[in-house]
């Protein structure tokens, strides 16, 4: 006989410490959600009008998950409401998870941005005399403070080409700063602007270095559309030296008034590791100073042919 509905939801009518799998696994994944778009629990609270409480208890598994405001958190997170909902077999492995993680992304592009995540999969499996062009082209991704704009303009000079920050044409493409973008027009209306900029430096630029925003990659079509026409390279550090670059740049924002800046950043950059990881190439900045970050990342290039 099935379970009433009502005993998976409320947290008064299990024994104590036990949890159904399926709320730990969709509170995860909201988690997962959140930290990989780096919204803190208030800002989605407030973005899906629910209560913090309500949401750190759905976060934990232990909240009443009400499909009415499951939809008002999933439009919030800017996601469609069946991948926050999508029951993952977790007993599949790596490869079950990478699959699921490509169906949840594929689940939220319209059908002329599918057409564009066709093309990138036909570039990837392409010989490779016919990826040239993608090489003219090297795009560094990472997290904030993992030295993309010090390493993209060294790259740059010693190559030859143009360096291009991908927030200035993002700016330049809304008339207003990311900040205005973000406060005025929301989430959603700053990643079309990415999208567009994005297209627009690809079309304007058939050889740069490129440094891109740290969650362009949480952006299936956008990052698609950059994995398909720039070699790429993911610069990564420590957090502690992500944190300290940041500070050290005179920008105290992820320290004030957040006394779990840390773990926040710590929660960002596993929730991304994931899309970082699908970089052509890694560069480890971590103890290093820029030069010796260039001449690694010069040598990575060169042995892998970019």
């Amino acid at each position: 006989m099935p379970r009433d509905p009502s005993t998976l939801l409320s947290p008064d009518t299990r024994a104590a410490g036990e949890r159904d799998p399926y709320l730990t696994q969709l509170g995860e994944r909201i988690r997962s959600l959140r930290a990989a778009r780096g919204m803190s629990r208030k800002d989605l609270a407030r973005g899906a009008d629910v209560s913090e409480r309500y949401l750190a208890n759905l976060e934990t598994g232990t909240g009443n998950a009400s499909v009415l405001l499951l939809r008002q958190v999933a439009h919030a997170l800017d996601v469609p409401l069946p991948v926050v909902l999508a029951e993952v077999d977790d007993q599949g492995g790596p490869r079950a998870a990478e699959f699921t993680q490509l169906m949840q992304w594929m689940a939220q592009l319209p059908g002329d941005q599918l057409a564009r995540v066709r093309e990138a999969c036909r570039n990837a499996l392409a010989p490779a005399d016919s990826r040239d062009a993608r090489h003219r082209r090297v795009a560094l991704i990472g997290l904030r403070g993992a030295g993309k704009s010090t390493l993209g303009r060294g790259l740059a000079q010693a190559l030859g080409v143009p360096f291009v920050e991908l927030n200035r044409a993002i700016e330049e493409e809304a008339g207003a700063s990311l900040s205005e973008i973000h406060s005025l027009y929301g989430q959603a209306a700053y990643r079309r602007y990415e999208m567009r900029a994005l297209e627009r430096v690809l079309r304007d630029n058939e050889h740069m270095v490129l440094a891109t925003p740290g969650s362009l990659v949480s952006e299936p079509a956008t990052f698609n559309l950059l994995l398909a026409h720039c070699y790429t390279v993911w610069v990564r550090t420590s957090p502690e030296e992500h944190m300290a670059r940041v500070v050290a740049q005179g920008d105290m924002r992820p320290m004030q008034g957040n006394s779990e800046a840390m773990t926040d950043l710590r929660r960002i950059l596993q929730a991304r590791t994931p899309l970082y990881a699908r970089a052509d190439v890694t560069i480890d900045t971590s103890g290093q100073d820029p030069q010796a970050s260039l001449q690694a990342l010069r040598a990575q290039l060169r042995l892998l042919g970019a």
